[in-house]
């Protein structure tokens, strides 16, 4: 996991640096269908977690993310895949780790837009999966951390940068997971992400 989250950073970084300069010189603009392309999104993950029944015990999980977009039609429309794998150390000063992933689905929105702004909104729906210390201890009440039903509701906005690259300066998603905590077998968590996006066929 900790290469995965590497990975994502030193892909952003170099991307960045090699890449603004051409990106802002261009001043065309983009046809209106360029998102209809498969796009492929390797990202670093940063969760806020909530796993307590009652106020917040809030903690944060750490990690990276990959996604595949096939696009329907025009583009407007697209498939959504998408993989999440993140960890916390020490939560809550138990000394026990957690990790948290994710494996989802869904549909994606995203309005033609000239410029190199493009923003988009998702629905996904698929498996939270837990393990570490925290899950398998003796007196753990989640007896569904093998798979528990996972929703995932949200949008961002990706930095155009040439007609294969993109920057995802912002994914922000809502995430609910449906863990046994012995009281309401329900998780509010928040999503962030950003990192670097190939698209392909254009």
């Amino acid at each position: 996991m900790k290469n995965i989250s590497q990975l994502a950073i030193s892909l952003f970084v170099v991307a960045a640096a090699a890449m603004s300069a051409p990106a802002f010189a261009q001043t065309g603009p983009v046809a209106e269908n360029s998102g209809a392309h498969p796009e492929l999104a390797l990202t670093y993950t940063y969760i806020r977690g909530n796993a307590p029944p009652a106020g917040c015990g809030c903690f944060s999980l750490n990690g990276g993310s990959g996604s595949l977009v096939w696009p329907l039609g025009m583009g407007r429309f697209a498939l959504v895949g998408s993989v999440t794998d993140t960890t916390a150390q020490n939560l809550l000063d138990s000394g026990q780790a957690l990790n948290l992933s994710l494996y989802a689905a869904g549909v994606r929105y995203k309005p033609f837009h000239r410029g190199p702004w493009q923003p988009f909104g998702e629905a996904l729906l698929g498996v939270a999966h837990a393990s570490g210390a925290l899950v398998k201890g003796q007196y753990s009440v989640i007896t569904n951390a093998n798979a528990a039903l996972a929703t995932q509701v949200g949008g961002g906005v990706d930095l155009r940068l040439s007609s294969h690259f993109a920057l995802r300066l912002a994914e922000v998603n809502y995430l609910l997971t449906t863990f046994n905590n012995a009281t309401n077998d329900r998780q509010n968590n928040l999503g962030l992400s950003a990192g670097l996006v190939f698209r392909f066929g254009q």
